[in-house]
């Protein structure tokens, strides 16, 4: 009987009879091949046999997407069944390209419609038809391995991660069609990137009033005019319009709720949704996610339904921009809707069930003057801070606001409240209170509403605010979510410090305010003189820090080398990145810990710095940046860690879409475009394993070693760099690098403590030392004994390790373990990078540290192989080596261990050391390198160390170590007087008779109190004898590091050999 299959060519199928019929017919052949599950193989364009359905989803896939071309024998649905159970006759993807990734790629795409395997859902796929033709041709005759969309797709992708131009692109096509005719491949970059955009989410084109007022969208998507400003929608030249209609300003808008269904639609990315519930912290103290964040918490109490569902998104805003709310229309329309009534959502971690996806957004990532324009809150004036409001501490200066009067934050009865060197007053205000989101809303009832744009007859009349507007511009759009008054905004604020704020204004400050004499403006003759302040650089002070900054060498992979940055004549620092000045914030001036004890400390603390420094700078220094660092820690408590909010991968990213810009005319076009492109290949990159993606790239340190071994001291390998070397090591030192990796062997721990018992049984006067000459011996007599009768416990592994090594040794000059680099020092000294740097726990908690002198590997029978380091050991007594405020200071010229100095190289940990100018040429301050992509997991799974932060409670006290501050002079005693050569005039003194601190509260009794409510640190004296500490050995480090104490890795540290 032959079967009519004309109907499954018909491409036309929605009003087609025919089609109907055949495929009806198709069902009833197929039904009696079900499983017992009722499924069967779906051969639609989309799933090509390689997914199974029932029935009902097989109409829906066939009619929606059509039937697979080249399917001609139906052996799986009736057809030649005897064919069909011969399992060597035709493959699952018979006709079809084996194992092509757009496969499921294009599955994961047509599966974010939550209605696709509904019936009667029959919408248009002419979106689709070119990627489906292009996944069902050969990309060459006789060539199955690519689909020529595969192979399409690879070729951009390839394109972008190498940066290639659109023209270099272009030529080769042209070349791979001159070599290969009959290649199916596209003419240009132009056509490839229009297939590419198919696959991406697109975004929408608004119209926007050339005055910002409205858009044209929704009621006004028709509007020829702005319903605000009534100016023209389109580009007009003498009144009249210019043939085609141009828009005077384009909104792109990139809808949300198709990417968030994306995310759960796809098989890659849909468990990464719900990870901040099984990935949070167990401890309520320790933060690692906004999950862990005091604003999470309180809003997931207060909606409690939206929380129950854990796949329900929360979201975080990056902007940056003036008088946005227009623009913002869009997304909060539907945020509203997210909100509200949720989206229908495929989820493919939970069999791709549909479920009711909501979304609310609660943050916002941006810098201070952005957040101003966002929230409304004005970021200038005398009530600047969005924290303390109406109560901001706040006075007026030569030419400026000054942020100044910490002291109000200070309890009420410290004793520098009644100190007059602040400002010669004292001071009894009570600190701010805090502002509830009732008191807040009561705030904006009172701002008037304002009309938005810029045209000078509507929203670009300037007013000036009410004094019961304090100082709101705005009521911000994003009060129109209905949960954004009960949440903080939360924002990263990123200073500038680039100006110097000790001007002569500053210093014109101090005298009228009667403080500080010392620092005063005085003439000499003719000429304005300004002393040198002690918070401030001398010449030779300058250069000798330039000069630091120079000599600081980071390890690979790191950071940017710094020396780069520092002028010729050592005279200043330019050119810093945002990344620079973290680096230099965290590493050479470190601070800082995400946990809620900490920060807790560190908000007191904060204030006695702020009052501190308010002793020691002009009231001009204290700008709004300052003062907001006041609120860094309960911002730190509400958001979680930083890394998750600050700026700085929105900004990076920022230079990427500049990338994609190709007219310059239409830089916002370009953008968009390429974006789509960008975001398809990405989506698409996720599913490709045999070539390098974003996802799969190795890193840059990657040793490519994954060698799973019996004995753990055969795991120690590595990837060797530069040229090696055979050497020859002399019998003594073998031998106890020998016993050091005997010593390492966990798996031989009974042979040991077997040899240990024989000695003690033969009365050995010295054990410990006869079981380090003899171990090796012994135990090499020992296992060849036992192989000669078979004995099962004696393995490959086992023997070679008994038979000693080979008397020559590969030696290299670098090599990277576990992702980490290291150099020995020799090499390290001629780089701008230093990698030689090395640390090992040992069994009580102490730590170990040293340079890498040598990389040795040594080899044994049947090819196993394991790498030594041998390292200079600094010694490591409380004369040699200070912890204090968590900061680490050794002293590099005094040797420990000559004759233990072998680690595992799978035991090195990376350390690089910076100069400590503080205590002297010889010392210098241990820095611990969290590498990128390496994780150090505890026994629960997680992490205990951010990758950026450390979030273990230091008991790190903030502090300014200023001794006793009445009795300091201020005045430098290096003579440099800056002579003020331009005109200068010296205001008088009664215009500060005016001023004083805003919102003043009644003054209250406050009993006189000596003593400080915080415990201030002490000066502690230097010992000057440091520095010339002699190398040789105390006999005292013999005890800590002895044959019956162990520095194993994996255990308890690494075990030395025993000698000192």
């Amino acid at each position: 009987m032959t079967i009519d299959k004309s109907w499954t060519q018909i491409r036309k199928r929605s009003n087609s009879t025919v089609f109907w019929q055949g495929l009806q017919s198709f069902l009833q052949m197929a039904k009696p091949h079900v499983n017992d599950r009722g499924f069967i193989r779906c051969p639609c364009n989309r799933c090509i046999n390689n997914a199974q359905h029932q029935l009902e989803v097989l109409e829906t896939h066939i009619h929606r997407f059509g039937f697979m071309s080249n399917y001609n024998d139906w052996i799986y649905h009736g057809e030649n069944v005897y064919a069909a159970s011969s399992s060597n006759v035709l493959h699952p993807n018979s006709g079809v390209h084996d194992r092509d990734e757009m496969f499921e790629v294009l599955e994961d795409i047509l599966s974010n419609d939550a209605e696709v395997d509904q019936l009667g859902s029959q919408s248009s796929n002419v979106q689709y038809d070119d990627l489906f033709i292009a996944l069902n041709s050969d990309l060459y005759l006789g060539v199955s391995s690519f689909s020529s969309l595969n192979f399409l797709v690879k070729l951009m992708h390839l394109k972008v991660m190498n940066k290639w131009t659109n023209k270099s692109f272009d030529e080769l096509l042209k070349l791979l069609k001159l070599a290969f005719p009959k290649m199916d491949l596209v003419e240009s970059h132009y056509e490839a990137k229009k297939l590419m955009t198919k696959m991406g989410l697109g975004y929408q084109s608004i119209h926007v009033c050339k005055n910002d007022c409205a858009l044209f969208w929704n009621e006004n998507s028709m509007s020829e005019t702005c319903p605000v400003c009534f100016e023209s929608r389109w580009k007009m030249q003498a009144g009249r319009r210019t043939g085609k209609n141009v828009p005077h300003k384009v909104l792109r808008y990139f809808p949300l709720a198709p990417r968030l269904k994306r995310l759960f639609a796809t098989s890659k990315t849909a468990k990464l949704m719900r990870w901040h519930q099984s990935g949070k912290s167990t401890d309520d103290n320790v933060m690692r996610h906004p999950v862990d964040g005091r604003a999470w918490k309180d809003f997931d109490s207060k909606h409690t339904e939206f929380a129950d569902d854990v796949r329900n998104v929360r979201l975080g805003l990056a902007a940056d921009g003036k008088d946005m709310d227009v623009f913002l229309r869009p997304l909060i329309e539907e945020l509203n809707e997210l909100w509200e009534n949720g989206i229908d959502t495929r989820d493919a971690s939970n069999d791709r069930k549909v479920f009711k996806m909501r979304a609310a957004l609660l943050w916002t990532v941006n810098d201070f003057p952005a957040r101003s324009s966002l929230s409304g809150w004005s970021g200038q004036g005398y009530k600047a801070c969005p924290t303390c409001n109406e109560n901001t501490p706040s006075m007026r200066v030569i030419g400026k606001t000054a942020y100044f009067g910490h002291r109000r934050f200070l309890p009420s009865t410290h004793r520098w409240r009644s100190n007059l060197d602040f400002d010669g007053r004292t001071d009894r205000k009570r600190p701010p209170p805090r502002f509830s989101s009732i008191d807040i809303m009561d705030q904006l009832r009172r701002v008037k509403t304002t009309i938005p744009g810029k045209h000078p007859n509507y929203g670009g009349v300037k007013r000036k605010r009410g004094d019961d507007e304090l100082n709101w511009r705005k009521k911000s759009i994003f009060y129109e979510l209905p949960y954004w008054a009960e949440i903080d905004l939360l924002g990263t604020l990123m200073g500038d410090p680039h100006k110097s704020k000790d001007t002569d204004n500053a210093r014109c400050d101090l005298q009228n305010l009667g403080i500080r004499s010392e620092l005063h403006l005085y003439e000499d003759g003719n000429k304005l003189m300004k002393p040198a302040a002690e918070y401030t650089f001398s010449e030779a002070n300058r250069k000798k820090f330039c000069r630091f900054v120079r000599s600081v060498k980071f390890p690979d992979d790191f950071a940017a080398n710094l020396w780069k940055n520092v002028a010729q004549n050592d005279s200043r620092i330019v050119g810093l990145k945002s990344h620079d000045c973290h680096v230099i914030m965290q590493r050479l001036l470190p601070v800082g810990t995400v946990n809620v004890t900490d920060m807790v400390k560190a908000q007191d603390q904060l204030v006695i710095i702020l009052c501190k420094l308010e002793r020691i700078f002009p009231p001009a220094f204290f700008d709004i940046m300052i003062h907001l660092v006041l609120h860094l820690p309960e911002e730190a408590i509400l958001g979680g860690p930083v890394f998750m909010r600050w700026m700085y991968p929105f900004e990076r990213y920022l230079k990427r879409l500049k990338d994609y810009v190709r007219n310059a005319a239409k830089p916002e076009g370009s953008i968009s475009e390429g974006y789509v492109v960008d975001e398809a290949l990405t989506f698409c990159s996720r599913y490709f394993d045999d070539i390098e993606t974003r996802f799969n790239r190795p890193d840059r340190n990657d040793d490519g070693i994954h060698r799973t071994m019996r004995l753990f001291v055969f795991e120690s390998q590595c990837k060797p760099m530069g040229k090696q070397s055979q050497v020859y090591v002399e019998k003594n030192m073998r031998d106890r690098a020998e016993f050091y990796i005997l010593n390492n062997s966990p798996e031989i721990e009974t042979y040991l403590n077997q040899h240990k018992q024989e000695l003690q049984l033969r009365g050995c006067l010295n054990p410990d030392k006869a079981h380090r000459n003899e171990f090796a011996d012994w135990f090499f007599e020992k296992i060849y004994a036992m192989n000669r009768v078979h004995a099962p416990e004696v393995t490959h592994e086992l023997l070679s390790l008994a038979s000693k090594s080979n008397i020559f040794v590969s030696s290299y000059p670098a090599c990277i373990v576990n992702g980490v680099r290291f150099v020995t020092h020799a090499r390290d000294v001629r780089l701008k990078t230093q990698n030689s740097g090395v640390s090992v726990p040992g069994t009580e908690n102490e730590m170990f540290y040293g340079q890498l002198q040598e990389i040795l590997e040594f080899s044994y029978l049947n090819d196993f192989l394991v790498v030594l380091f041998k390292c200079k050991w600094f010694r490591c007594d409380s004369r040699r080596m200070v912890t204090e405020n968590n900061i680490t200071s050794i002293n590099i010229t005094s040797e420990s261990y000559k004759d233990d100095q072998f680690i595992l190289a799978s035991q090195a940990q990376q350390v690089f050391y910076v100069e400590d100018s503080s205590r002297g040429p010889n010392w210098r301050v241990v820095q611990h390198v969290n590498h990128r992509s390496i994780w150090d997991i505890t026994e629960d799974g997680m992490s205990d160390i951010d990758l950026l932060q450390d979030n273990s409670s230091s008991n790190f006290t903030l502090f300014v170590d200023l001794g006793n501050l009445p009795q300091i002079n201020l005045q430098r005693n290096d003579g440099d007087v800056i002579p003020i050569v331009q005109p200068f005039t010296v205001v008088s003194q009664h215009v500060y008779e005016t001023v004083s601190f805003l919102n003043d509260d009644d003054e209250e009794d406050v009993s006189e109190e000596d003593d400080e409510t915080v415990e201030e640190s002490a000066d502690e004296e230097t010992d000057e004898g440091n520095d010339a500490v002699d190398s040789e050995e105390d006999d005292d480090d013999h005890s800590r590091l002895s044959a019956t104490t162990c520095r194993r890795y994996k255990a308890n540290g690494a075990r030395g050999s025993g000698t000192n």
